[in-house]
């Protein structure tokens, strides 16, 4: 599209310099011809006709520089130096035979001296305008190279999003097949079956879902629901899972499955590795501009210390990277005990509701 607006944005923009330069032109000529004894006003119609035909001819020239704007800058500058060479005495006899035709029927001879001066003046506005033209073009190239890379980095930034997005499936599947073994080990094959399911069911709806579209708080909420159930085949007698969001705040626009890798760590790494009871917390606040999202889960003591365990940062790096990516900057992570035995993982992102 960018491709086919440059050609009509330029002739537009050519036509509306040309009608604006030669204007001055015009203007500019009258008035220096009042200093020299040469009535505007009488000189009116024939400055019109031969600034119309100049204009014509600049019409000529930037079609050509427009067809040779691949040309090197060099390249470029002398084949303004040429079309100014070969148009300026175009516009000198115009000039001639239009004032021959104004004097008609005196005779009217050749002044080499006025002819000179209006060879001069002529390449003077033919070559200015040409290299004006040029710096138009050199303009809308530089417009037409940004509106490229813009939509490169789009592209880019499009490309790494879906890539940090599915990265999420791969490792919860994982989890969750692992989930499953673990029942079939203990002879649970009902509450497998079931997981396998819920699994099922979990993945046809995420797989749906673009990674560059973002979700209300409410419908990412359902969709955590959905993989506690996977969960709770195998943890329902040890975890416990609470959501604090008022309604007001579910309303939020959120990335699609921001909050699935944090929920998977809690349940990892907090029931997992533990053989007590487990609470997990979610809690959403807005405050002014920023929505707070947290998300709480209890750990053994040796897990509480400020830095996660093996294998929990890869899940928080990518939460941080797609947040990093999708608000450049306006978005981040934090993560830390917050008691012993405590783990927090903090989302502050900008508040936009839906």
């Amino acid at each position: 599209m960018a491709d086919a607006a440059y050609p009509g944005g330029i002739v537009r923009a050519t036509l509306r310099l040309s009608l604006v330069y030669w204007a001055a032109m015009f203007c500019a000529d009258s008035v220096l011809g009042y200093f020299i004894n040469i009535d505007p006003i009488e000189s009116a119609a024939l400055k019109f006709v031969l600034f119309g035909a100049a204009a014509l001819m600049t019409y000529g020239m930037s079609l050509l520089l427009f067809r040779l704007r691949r040309l090197s800058f060099t390249r470029k500058a002398l084949l303004c130096f040429l079309l100014t060479a070969v148009t300026a005495p175009v516009f000198t006899a115009i000039d001639f035979f239009n004032y021959m035709l104004c004097q008609y029927p005196k005779p009217v001879s050749f002044d080499p001296v006025y002819s000179g001066y209006t060879l001069i003046e002529g390449a003077s506005m033919l070559f200015g305008w040409s290299c004006l033209f040029v710096a138009l073009l050199y303009h809308f190239e530089v417009r037409e190279r940004e509106r490229r890379l813009a939509a490169i980095r789009e592209e880019a930034l499009t490309t790494q999003m879906r890539a940090l997005r599915y990265q999420v499936n791969p490792h919860f599947l994982f989890n969750t097949l692992n989930s499953i073994a673990a029942l079939i080990e203990e002879g649970a094959a009902t509450r497998a079956e079931r997981m396998v399911l819920s699994l099922s069911s979990f993945m046809r709806t995420t797989l749906s879902l673009d990674p560059m579209h973002d979700l209300p708080l409410a419908s990412e909420l359902a969709l955590q629901e959905e993989y506690l159930e996977i969960e709770r085949e195998r943890f329902s007698d040890r975890m416990s899972f609470r959501i604090d969001v008022p309604p007001a705040v579910r309303g939020a626009l959120v990335p699609s499955l921001i909050l699935q890798p944090l929920i998977e760590n809690a349940i990892k790494h907090g029931v997992g590795a533990t053989s007590g009871p487990v609470d997990i917390t979610l809690e959403a606040r807005r405050d002014g501009e920023r929505l707070h999202i947290t998300v709480e889960n209890d750990m053994p003591p040796e897990g509480g210390g400020q830095r996660p365990p093996s294998g929990m940062g890869i899940g928080l790096r990518n939460v941080a990277e797609r947040l990093q990516l999708r608000f450049q900057g306006d978005g981040r992570l934090t993560s830390g005990a917050v008691a012993p035995g405590r783990y927090r993982v903090a989302l502050d992102l900008p508040w936009r509701p839906s």
